[in-house]
């Protein structure tokens, strides 16, 4: 498994942009043609940035913060980031520094309806998804066919028709810098590259199927095609040679109806269908022979445990399920965010300390111990547990010191009680205090009658007769 750390953690920083303009049209896109494609997850993230990029305050972020907003693990926040950028929905940019990584995100806008149906690969998705009616439906509702031009010529004016300049001797704009233009994505991201169009070629002979017809926008829809139905270029130039039609052009529409026909004929009747890669490699690892499985150790099961969960869900395991209360939160999100420590790190911090001081999470003692793994430069979450075994007797000296005075026991009538050490005779006469016995307003310290006296009140009142104390002592 590649750690998290090598990719994203809650401590990164990240900004959001929006290039482009996202109208409640678009939001209707996403919902109903987007979301059946990648899920539910990735696209709670994207309403997620577009109503943080949509505030008036530039405020830097961090992932810790996504990660409570919409209460998911940072393992599924980069799962669903990477979802995002395939589908076309975000682009992301990286910068490392010494301190701090930082991200900047792109909210993208989706494609118009038009490109979405005509796109091979996003349509044919939608489709396995949705099935053939839902498809259909959703077609006709996006895609609105208008009247036909046919036996129209267009007659518009442009603009150099209507307008001409009036001063000739213009000003010079050459050296100025100019405001860095941006598109708007008009295709799903793809790469091209991996399609090998000179093999293609070299199997078409230029009297069947001339290099004119091989454009660019010919060439890309091959490509996806190629992608989409699994074939080879092999395979891609007996589609070629199907889709050509009486004048020697290819087609959107007919490289895409040829390309289905010869997949039902050489490949299978049902439609293709496809999954996201990390899901795969998921799956593949979930797929161990039992022997790899008995070697992974019980520390490797929980280091990765630690490595992939929120802190709060920690403290919710800790308690069996109970909500941690705001305190124990607040004290998380500072480890994670004020001092920059990795969520591994932060979780074998709080699970040493909860499990050895009776489920109690102490701030000052969390901090101190927070405080020597920092300076001890611990990075990695084995790292945390090493030096917790290690350094385990100075760590229960210091939970000995954040703790009030230990109280002692003594048995009386068969029942174990606890007894404060000033409740213990002073046998070596010395002046006590009884302020934390009765409320005095005196100075000067009480004489032996007066001590007995209360001591023998107070012996009476917890119903213990005189001689238990000394008979059965103290420890």
């Amino acid at each position: 498994m590649v750690h998290l750390y090598k990719e994203l953690q809650p401590v990164d920083r990240l900004s959001i942009r929006m290039p482009f303009p996202v109208s409640s049209y678009d939001r209707q896109l996403i919902t109903l043609l987007y979301q059946p494609l990648i899920g539910a997850e990735p696209i709670s993230l994207y309403f997620m940035l577009w109503a943080e990029g949509e505030s008036t305050t530039e405020a830097e972020l961090s992932h810790y913060h996504l990660m409570n907003s919409l209460d998911m693990p940072i393992a599924k926040i980069f799962e669903s980031r990477i979802a995002l950028e395939a589908i076309g929905l975000m682009r992301t940019w990286r910068k490392d520094s010494e301190d701090v990584r930082s991200f900047m995100y792109d909210v993208m806008p989706p494609l118009e309806a038009s490109a979405f149906f005509n796109d091979p690969l996003l349509s044919m998705f939608l489709f396995s998804k949705i099935g053939e009616q839902a498809y259909r439906q959703l077609r006709q509702r996006f895609v609105q066919k208008g009247p036909s031009n046919d036996g129209y010529q267009e007659v518009s004016r442009t603009f150099t028709d209507v307008y001409r300049p009036v001063q000739h001797h213009l000003p010079s704009f050459a050296n100025e810098q100019t405001v860095e233009e941006r598109e708007k994505p008009k295709e799903l991201p793809f790469n091209y590259e991996d399609f090998d169009f000179s093999l293609l070629r070299a199997g078409l002979s230029e009297q069947l199927v001339p290099s004119s017809a091989l454009t660019a926008e010919a060439n890309a829809t091959i490509a996806k095609l190629a992608f989409l139905y699994h074939l080879t270029p092999l395979d891609m130039q007996k589609v070629v040679m199907l889709a050509l039609d009486d004048h020697m052009m290819l087609s959107e529409s007919r490289l895409k109806k040829s390309a289905a026909d010869y997949y039902k004929l050489t490949v299978s009747t049902e439609p293709p269908a496809m999954q996201q890669a990390f899901q795969s490699a998921v799956n593949e690892a979930e797929k161990k022979t039992t022997k790899e499985q008995a070697l992974q150790t019980k520390e490797e099961l929980l280091i990765h445990y630690l490595e992939t969960t929120a802190p709060i869900d920690v403290l919710r395991d800790i308690a069996d399920g109970k909500e941690p209360i705001p305190a124990d939160i607040q004290l998380a999100q500072n480890l994670v965010l004020q001092y920059q420590m990795p969520i591994g790190v932060v979780n074998a911090l709080l699970q040493y300390v909860l499990l050895r001081t009776d489920m109690k999470l102490t701030k000052n003692y969390v901090e101190k111990i927070a405080s020597h793994w920092i300076r001890k430069g611990v990075k990695t979450t084995k790292e945390a547990m090493d030096l917790a075994r290690k350094e385990h007797k100075q760590y229960m000296e210091w939970k000995t010191a954040e703790q009030k005075p230990a109280t002692k026991k003594r048995y009386t009538g068969g029942r174990e009680e606890k007894v404060p050490d000033w409740f213990k005779k002073n046998k070596e006469k010395k002046p006590q205090k009884e302020d934390t016995i009765k409320e005095t307003s005196k100075e000067a310290a009480k004489s032996d009658t007066d001590f007995e006296e209360e001591r023998r009140k107070i012996l009476e009142k917890l119903g213990i007769e005189e001689g238990q104390v000394d008979s059965h002592g103290t420890d």
